[in-house]
């Protein structure tokens, strides 16, 4: 079961496509992995539709937070001149990601884009990573976390979006599991690690992470090369 979600926020802009390429991703691919989200994307589409028709306003815990202007949307849809489309046969796309000998089922919005999956590289470790190439100014990583691996303490300089694709982690906050989707900001400090199941992990950073403790302190100069 699903724990950690994406903010009511972060899916009222993913709807309208406000998000930058790497949080539509990340919430496009809980969004593909969560009934729940599933159920409110469609509460939030049907609240936009009802404002741009005037059959309705907006929830107040929306508008409170986002300017929408539904005469403006609705006067752009109706002025635009019909085009004839071709139609195009999408081929089957993969939807295994394959490290290291291990295939992981990847959600749909994942399997769509593995064009944009770079070279894996060993970093600290047991840990793998992959850069997503999105566009934009975040940077959206794959990593993967064999079991029993331990990233050091660390704190973010910006903030960090992670989205357990498949397995299993820990901090000393929670248990994460597929689905799950963790928003932190510079205000957390945490130690996340596998204990017997490994784990594969979607992350977007706006910023390098700082590393907190003991002698991985001396890895700060380097922490863009490994996730960011």
């Amino acid at each position: 079961m699903i724990k950690f979600h994406p903010s009511e926020q972060h899916l009222f802009h993913y709807v309208t496509g406000d998000l930058t390429p790497a949080m539509l991703m990340m919430v496009g691919t809980h969004v593909d992995m969560c009934p729940h989200c599933q159920n409110e994307i469609r509460h939030i589409e049907e609240s936009l539709a009802q404002k741009v028709f005037g059959q309705a306003q907006m929830p107040a815990e929306l508008t409170e937070q986002v300017s929408f202007d539904g005469d403006n949307m609705l006067a752009s849809i109706m002025s635009q001149t019909p085009k004839r489309i071709t139609p195009v046969i999408l081929q089957d796309v993969p939807n295994e990601l394959v490290l290291e000998g291990k295939r992981f089922q990847l959600p749909g919005t994942l399997a769509r884009n593995q064009h944009r999956v770079g070279e894996w590289q060993k970093i600290l470790g047991q840990m793998w990573r992959a850069p997503v190439h999105v566009g934009g100014e975040d940077v959206l990583t794959f990593i993967y976390m064999d079991k029993e691996t331990r990233v050091p303490e660390h704190t973010h300089k910006g903030r960090e979006a992670t989205l357990v694709v498949n397995g299993v982690f820990n901090d000393e906050r929670s248990e994460y599991r597929d689905g799950d989707f963790i928003f932190v900001d510079d205000s957390v400090v945490h130690t996340p690690e596998t204990r017997h199941e490994d784990c594969l992990t979607l992350s977007a950073l706006d910023a390098p992470m700082h590393f907190t403790s003991g002698l991985s302190r001396l890895l700060n100069p380097f922490s863009s090369l490994f996730f960011k």
